[in-house]
């Protein structure tokens, strides 16, 4: 087992044994956001006739040339074609017919005139501007055509995607399985959120902030419980599981002496690959794996920053992975700092920041007290600034990377437009 690695390397670590999870089918409505597990060929094409963009009049261009408000050319109206009409009859020459939205095109028809175009007078129309083939008209597999792959494999199904499968008659999709997640607290003094919390009790928070965030990334988490610190309760809930794809377990994992969290993995078979990671916070991060069938086993810390922290860099990527996703990070910023930052050399920090837009600019500014007790900071943080290894010191002014929690950042007061 490999001790006090990079972030990096532990990263690479947990990737690399990080496997695919099979398919599944669903039904349309309830794979939205899921990974598409099937190459989607389209049977049929879409629109499936030539068919009107517009309320008008259906009729052949050359009839209608040079028309215009003060020339009108005026056409009988042969007969009126609404969406859904089916056995058309054909177009006599030198006339037009009433078309709704969507309605085949007839045969003969070549473009649509609109109506605020045309001034309908009892059983003619009068053409007030010259049309060219093709206007307001939706030509037959313009959208899909027959053999088209409509949906690649790894897509991440959006409501558009939704929007295509039943156009093309599908009813259900194939899509990659979500991660199940056995999600377990330990420590004797840690009680349930209606338990009793006086006497030094607290509350096991990362339970329950653990399973938050593997609802947010679409795994679904089987909470354990609270295993007491003795060995035999911890295995007994850790038992339970074992038939998930990743087990989280936070707190236990350093060296004291109840820490027995390591100690029973490996009775269970798991081998620990490493234990101890060069960042703060979150250090004592233990990672193993199954020889064949079981699931990717995660010490995190017991600190509540800590865990969640952990759990950012190293467990949802390898969720993402396993449900399908290729894209497994978090998205940076590149900002300047509000203010100086300073730490000893040795490890990196993820310093959690509020951003802000100062003219063309992201300033980060540090939430506050950095201790991984202190869970607030993190309620507040925008962000996370990376403080390489290395490095003792960030000037404000200085340019920092930053990982993006709040997404809603980006998002802007104004439409653009």
């Amino acid at each position: 087992m490999r001790t006090g690695i990079t972030p990096a390397e532990a990263l690479r670590i947990i990737l690399d044994h990080a496997p695919g999870l099979g398919a599944e089918t669903l039904a349309v409505p309830e794979a939205l956001g899921r990974i598409c597990a099937e190459a989607v060929v389209s049977a049929r094409r879409l629109p499936p006739l030539d068919n009107s963009a517009m309320d008008g009049f259906a009729l052949r261009a050359a009839d209608c040339r040079g028309a215009a408000a003060e020339r009108p050319v005026v056409l009988p109206v042969a007969f009126e074609v609404a969406a859904g009409d089916a056995g058309l009859r054909a177009l006599p020459a030198r006339s037009a017919a009433r078309i709704l939205t969507g309605a085949p095109l007839p045969a003969g028809a070549d473009t649509v005139v609109r109506q605020e175009d045309a001034l309908r007078r009892g059983d003619e129309v009068e053409i007030r501007a010259a049309p060219a083939p093709g206007d307001h008209v939706r030509r037959a597999g313009e959208d899909v055509r027959e053999g088209d792959l409509v949906i690649r494999p790894d897509t991440q199904l959006s409501p558009a995607h939704v929007g295509m499968l039943v156009s093309l008659g599908r009813s259900f999709v194939a899509v990659r399985q979500q991660p199940r997640v056995a999600i377990l607290s330990g420590g004797d003094e840690l009680v349930e959120p209606d338990g009793d919390a006086s006497g030094g009790r607290i509350v096991s928070s990362n339970s329950w902030s653990i399973a938050a965030e593997c609802r947010a990334l679409g795994a679904l988490p089987v909470y354990l419980g609270i295993a007491k610190d003795r060995p035999d309760d911890l295995e007994r809930r850790m038992r339970a599981g074992l038939h998930c794809d990743a087990l989280v377990s936070s707190a236990g994992v350093s060296v004291g002496d109840r820490d027995f969290v390591r100690g029973v993995f490996e009775k269970l078979g798991c081998r620990l690959l490493f234990h101890g990671v060069r960042m703060k916070p979150g250090y004592p991060l233990a990672f193993g794996v199954f020889e064949g069938r079981g699931p990717l086993v995660f010490g995190l810390p017991g600190n509540p920053v800590s865990a969640l922290v952990t759990f950012e860099q190293f467990v949802r990527p390898a969720l993402l992975r396993m449900a399908g996703h290729t894209r497994l990070f978090r998205p940076t910023l590149e900002v300047t700092l509000g203010e100086t930052l300073r730490k000893a050399p040795g490890r990196l920090h993820f310093v959690r920041v509020r951003l802000s837009r100062e003219g063309g600019r992201v300033v980060a500014h540090s939430t506050g007290n950095q201790s991984s007790g202190v869970l607030r900071s993190l309620c507040d943080a925008q962000g996370l600034l990376l403080f390489a290894a290395e490095a003792e010191e960030l000037r404000a002014g200085d340019t920092a990377t930053v990982q993006l929690l709040d997404t809603a950042f980006l998002a802007a007061e104004a439409p653009g437009f």
